[in-house]
């Protein structure tokens, strides 16, 4: 079976692969060490490549940023996604959500902990593009959420009076606080009664 008919598509194809190689290696240590505190010697040593090279497939260090955003995004929502779909209903859903981060927070899928929380932290102020970026992934988190309770509500598997949009929010709160707060004591017992937490409100205050 031939795949390629000309030397120009497989040359664009080999391009796109060696930007998917330069955001695998690339992407934890954005993740880890910030934008700021990326440096192009850290990219062309995780990567093996020149910087001529990387700057040949992404236009500067900020392209490299924001496309790393969006795989390390993509990982985290890959991942998510896959343990809620086996809930059983909307509280099931919920609860594996809020226990898929109880899991991952010691063996992170992501290195560096959670795109959304370091990128929001750090390009606040600095970086308008990254911060735009991360306010996006936490509208839409929040969306699926709310997504899940109506259909919930809708299947009667949730409390008719539940507040869709204020619990998707302490949601997001909860799980982003006690992530940020765990990695910055260094105790994971912090994330553990965040979420704990977040089971009760699950079960006494959304389950019919």
């Amino acid at each position: 079976m031939v795949y390629f008919c000309s030397s120009n598509s497989f040359s664009m194809d080999k391009a796109e692969r060696t930007k998917q190689f330069i955001l695998e290696k690339t992407a934890p240590i954005f993740n880890t060490k910030g934008y700021a505190g990326t440096s192009i010697s850290d990219l062309t040593e995780a990567t093996g490549l020149t910087k001529g090279s990387i700057y040949g497939n992404f236009a500067n260090k900020d392209e490299v940023a924001l496309a790393a955003f969006d795989y390390n995004l993509s990982q985290l929502n890959k991942s998510r996604t896959a343990v809620v779909a086996g809930g059983s209903d909307a509280i099931d859903k919920l609860l594996r959500m809020a226990r898929f981060y109880r899991a991952e927070f010691k063996t992170s899928m992501i290195e560096g902990g959670c795109p959304i929380l370091n990128t929001a932290v750090e390009a606040d102020d600095t970086h308008p593009l990254l911060r735009e970026k991360a306010s996006r992934a936490i509208k839409a988190w929040k969306k699926n959420l709310e997504s899940i309770i109506s259909e919930g509500i809708e299947k009667r598997e949730i409390k008719s009076s539940a507040n869709t949009a204020e619990f998707a929010t302490e949601f997001i709160a909860i799980i982003e606080g006690g992530v940020m707060m765990s990695k910055l004591t260094g105790s994971r017992s912090v994330l553990d009664t965040c979420i704990d937490r977040l089971e009760k409100i699950i079960m006494q205050e959304l389950k019919p």
